[in-house]
Parts: C-alpha cells; sequence; structure tokens
C-alpha cells in the first residue's frame, strides 16, 4: 500500500476541518500524520492514522528550535519514506516543504491565512518570503483558500509548480445541520468564537460590547481561549457585566443553538471556518469585509459586514442586524445556508484533494 503523510500543526485542525480528505485517503493509502499535541490523537487513530508526535513552536521564530523542526522532519521522511506528503500551515509547509525538496518526495503545500506579515514592507516580511520561496519551490501544488492570498504570494514571486484555488476547508453539511432559530423573545445573543485576541478583533469586539452594555436586552458570548494579553481586561469587562466568557468548548453546537447571529470581527482570514460552520447552521453573520471572510457572506442577504480594526464600523453593522425582525433573521440564516450547500460543501473540496493526491502519485 502506498503511503501519504500529513505534516501539520494541530491534531484538532486536522481532524475537525480536514478529517473528511483523511478518510478518503485511508480507503486507498496509509496515512501517517506528523503533530505536536494530542487533543483529537485519538479519533485519528481510531480511524487508522499513525500518529508520530513532532514538537512545533507553533507562534514562536526561534532560529533553534526551526532548525530543529527541519532536522527532526528530515529524520522522520527518511525514516518512512512516504510517496507523498501533504503540509499545512506555516512551518510545516516552509519546513517540511524544503525537506521534501531536497529528499525528492512529491509533497502538496496549502496556505491557510497569512497573518499580519505580508501587510507590512519590513525585515521580517523579506525573511518570510525567502523561508516560503524555499518550502515552495519544489511542491507539486500549492492549494490557496483564498484568492487574495494567491495575488500575494504571486506578486512576491513565492511558486509551486502548479497552483489551485479552493473554498478553504469546506463544511461538513452532514454534520453542521440547519438549527432551529431562537424563539422571539426580545433578547439578541451574539456569539465569538475563537481565541480572544488583537489579530481576531478582541479590541473591536469589547468596545462593541461596551456601546451596548446598557441594553440588557443584548448579549455578548465569547467562546475559545484567551491570549495572556487580555486575560484581565476579559475578566474586567465580564465582571461589568459586558460579555460571557465561556472558554474553549468542544461542543460548540449548543452555544450556536443559542445565538441569533454570529460575530467575527478578525483583521485577516484564509478562509474563515467559524463563518461557514455559523452559516451551516442557519445563522447570520457579521464579519470585516476582507478576503476569507467576505466569500462566505452576502451584504444584507446573509449578514453584514464592517472594516477591519474599526469598532465604529462594527457597532453599525451590529445595529443593521438589530433593526431587523424576527423573521428577517431566520430568513437571512436559512439563505447563509443555501450559499454554503453551493459553494462551500467539504465533499467538493476533499475530491479536489484527493485527486491532486492519486495524480500525484499516479
Amino acid at each position: 500500500m502506498k503511503k501519504i503523510m500529513i505534516l501539520a500543526n494541530s491534531s484538532s485542525g486536522l481532524y475537525d476541518f480536514r478529517n473528511d480528505l483523511v478518510s478518503e485517503l485511508l480507503k486507498k493509502y496509509e496515512v501517517i500524520a506528523s503533530l505536536p499535541d494530542d487533543s483529537k490523537v485519538k479519533e485519528l487513530s481510531d480511524e487508522g492514522v499513525r500518529v508520530i508526535h513532532t514538537d512545533i513552536n507553533r507562534r514562536g521564530m526561534n532560529p533553534i528550535q526551526d532548525l530543529k523542526l527541519y532536522f527532526s522532519y528530515r529524520k522522520l521522511l527518511r525514516k518512512e519514506r512516504p510517496d507523498a506528503v501533504l503540509t499545512y500551515t506555516i512551518k510545516p509547509n516552509v519546513y517540511g516543504g524544503y525537506a521534501c525538496g531536497r529528499m525528492k518526495i512529491p509533497y502538496i503545500a496549502t496556505i491557510t491565512g497569512l497573518g499580519t506579515t505580508f501587510q507590512k514592507e519590513n525585515l521580517l516580511k523579506k525573511l518570510v518570503v525567502m523561508m516560503y520561496k524555499a518550502g515552495l519551490k519544489k511542491a507539486s501544488c500549492v492549494f490557496f483558500q483564498n484568492s487574495e492570498n494567491m495575488k500575494i504570494f504571486e506578486r512576491n514571486g513565492i511558486r509551486g509548480k502548479d497552483v489551485r484555488l479552493v473554498n478553504g476547508s469546506g463544511v461538513n453539511l452532514d454534520k453542521h445541520s440547519v438549527l432551529e432559530y431562537p424563539s422571539d423573545d426580545g433578547k439578541v445573543r451574539f456569539l465569538y468564537i475563537g481565541r480572544n485576541m488583537k489579530d481576531k478583533g478582541t479590541d473591536e469586539l469589547l468596545a462593541a460590547a461596551e456601546h451596548f452594555k446598557d441594553n440588557k436586552d443584548i448579549t455578548f458570548k465569547l467562546l475559545g481561549y484567551n491570549d495572556g494579553d487580555y486575560e484581565q481586561i476579559l475578566k474586567d469587562h465580564e465582571s461589568k457585566g459586558m460579555i460571557e466568557l465561556h472558554g474553549f468548548d468542544k461542543d460548540v453546537t449548543k452555544h450556536l443553538k443559542e445565538c441569533n447571529a454570529v460575530i467575527l470581527p478578525t483583521y485577516h482570514e484564509g478562509m474563515s471556518n467559524v463563518l461557514q460552520e455559523a452559516a451551516a447552521s442557519g445563522r447570520p453573520v457579521i464579519a470585516t469585509d476582507i478576503p476569507g471572510c467576505r466569500e462566505i457572506f452576502e451584504e444584507g442577504i446573509t449578514g453584514f459586514g464592517c472594516r477591519p480594526r474599526s469598532a465604529e464600523s462594527l457597532i453599525e453593522a451590529i445595529d443593521r442586524f438589530l433593526a431587523l425582525t424576527h423573521d428577517e433573521r431566520v430568513e437571512m440564516g436559512l439563505k447563509g445556508r443555501k450559499k454554503v450547500e453551493k459553494e462551500f460543501d467539504r465533499q467538493l473540496i476533499t475530491e479536489e484533494y484527493a485527486k491532486a493526491v492519486d495524480g500525484l502519485i499516479g
């Protein structure tokens, strides 16, 4: 049996957003996953994936740690000798891709997002561009999740042998079915899902919560881990009744059931899984009008957009949603569901990857 190796920086990311592809690959190939954590290792192992632990410093740029990661990948590739490799996120793409290229192992990379690095012209950007060029130069195919990221790479001369554009990781439409909309009780419950940090728009979200603090019929629920820089300010806002902090919860569905709309004031995205799953569940969305978000909603039809880094614009979008009747909100959510069915069905995206892998192995 041919052997496929997956290099990623999160077992939950692999299982939650790419498990359909993993299941498809397991029908034909032996699948090995190199991962730095164990949050979804049991689930992957139960399906038949052989998981190998590889330490990754996901956020830092420590040269010694990154060099160690490169040699860890080389050692792993030399031992396993996979027929093809799939890489996800920057460090597996860069260091795993470079190792594959040097060892002449075919590989497919996926750009899941660019962060803020490419938004400034500085030494860090030049370094990251150089790293990406080295990591992706010999990639058989590079998948992008939005067209703007693809254009940025093209402008900076970062290329693989081929390039493809897909609508993110897609959404499992069976798993994320339409949820009954909350009853018209006069309350409006907004839900934010994600890490509480600056780049996700936490400053703007807190400013909006403070703006509406006197309206006791409006609730802002934050679901996700807290970045250390925001630990105390979030607790202060919660103590004043402006927000509800719920931390990380594997069962996102129960929170989606209770909410009237999902808010995501992020600064950058590859293709937001949060918005795709919210729309699939029949919930209107309020999100920044940026690549990776704007593709998922239609202004005034399935949600409302706002400018990034603008609390005022976010508040205006919230006001537009509050002006809707209950029936209009329900209809907006259902139209969002229809959009993801047409454009973001994960099965379609899985087929694209499966065809690319099959073509690579021949």
